[in-house]
């Protein structure tokens, strides 16, 4: 009991010591210890690596989960040591609303299809979205994490070390003075000078001590920069993998969708051109069939196409994308099959006259490309 009494009371005593100084510092009344050039460097490079770190960390769980609710959720989850509980994300979860949808229209008509095929991409792009964001957590997030809640609390810990140990050092010079000025005045003072020497010899020693431990846990902050920059290439990596696997997911379902290929030209001057002239909206069209054009009203029409009206003949034709008839008039026609095409006299330039078997219609000529 004695001994922690006496404990209590030299703890109360370095503390009362520390906050005297510190006081009399902010004051100006007193001088105080400054610490190596070098030393403040580091400090103030791990204070800033500390700093954007948490910036970084923050920014990118905003990018990964942009719901705050969710992430919330989740930081409780992980503070509770509870795994997170498997939800669809927003891809996954529209997906199976297109999905449900191409059911409900009919599997079996070109619009349901479609809608099938958008909806089975769609969860295709949320499960790779859950795979970036989960080799972002554990590639990028996790490193930096355990910087900011290892070794920088460790830094913090020997930083605030070290300030205990120069305010010990500082009241140590502070008494030593004073015993000085006494002793000059009575020779009575000469024991007191002697234990202020002593102190501050002591506090100087461990002032060094604690300076030394800093410095090297300082200078392992250049390793912490190089570790960092191997997690954001790891982080870079993921993220072109996953922008690289949503192209091929979405080049692939244009292709089952029947888009344009990549021989079609755009239009865009064209429509603009056509618009401010009065003209109709021309449409994209392939090779070997109708260009729309600009101004008037007027067309332009391809050597084969001429040829087809010339001849009156019928011609073979590759449909290009599904195309659902309006009315009666009309043929449906689906992506790929091969039909027969002819023109008639006085006909709309933007049509044909398509057959398919026993089936004959009019058909749009930009879903069109003519074969040889």
């Amino acid at each position: 009991m004695d001994f922690n009494v006496r404990r209590l009371a030299a703890d109360a005593g370095t503390f009362l010591s520390r906050a005297v100084q510190f006081t009399e510092e902010k004051l100006r009344q007193t001088e105080k210890t400054e610490l190596d050039a070098h030393l403040e460097n580091l400090l103030m490079k791990a204070e800033a690596t500390k700093h954007w770190t948490e910036k970084v960390m923050r920014q990118t769980e905003v990018l990964l989960q942009p719901n705050p609710n969710v992430r919330m959720e989740e930081f409780l989850y992980e503070k509770l040591d509870r795994k997170v509980p498997t939800r669809a994300n927003n891809h996954e979860l529209l997906g199976e609303c297109l999905i449900d949808a191409g059911h409900e229209v009919g599997p079996g008509t070109a619009y349901g299809s479609a809608l099938i095929k958008c909806g089975e991409t769609e969860k295709q792009l949320g499960g790779a979205e859950k795979e970036f964001i989960q080799a972002s957590a554990i590639n990028f997030l996790t490193p930096f994490r355990s910087f900011i809640d290892g070794d920088y609390k460790t830094i913090s810990k020997e930083r605030k070390l070290l300030q205990n140990k120069r305010l010990d050092l500082d009241a140590a010079k502070t008494r030593l003075k004073k015993a000085r000025a006494a002793e000059a005045r009575s020779a009575l003072w000469a024991q007191e000078v002697q234990q202020a020497e002593s102190e501050l010899r002591i506090s100087q020693s461990e002032f060094d001590r604690q300076a030394e431990i800093t410095r090297l846990l300082l200078e392992g902050i250049s390793s912490t920069h190089a570790h960092h920059l191997r997690c954001l290439n790891d982080f870079v990596d993921a993220q072109a993998t996953y922008y690289a696997q949503c192209y091929q997911y979405m080049v692939n379902l244009q292709k089952q969708l029947g888009s344009f290929p990549s021989t079609f030209v755009s239009n865009n001057n064209q429509v603009s051109a056509g618009l401010s002239a009065g003209g109709s909206v021309p449409t994209p069209v392939a090779a070997g069939t109708l260009r729309a054009g600009a101004g008037m009203g007027c067309a332009q029409v391809s050597p084969a196409l001429s040829e087809l009206r010339a001849s009156c003949g019928p011609r073979r034709a590759r449909v290009l994308y599904d195309y659902d008839a309006a009315g009666s008039s009309e043929l449906s026609l689906l992506a790929d099959e091969v039909i027969t095409v002819s023109s008639m006299p006085g006909m709309d330039s933007d049509w044909l006259i398509g057959e398919r078997r026993h089936q004959k219609g009019k058909v749009p000529i930009t879903y069109l490309e003519l074969l040889n």
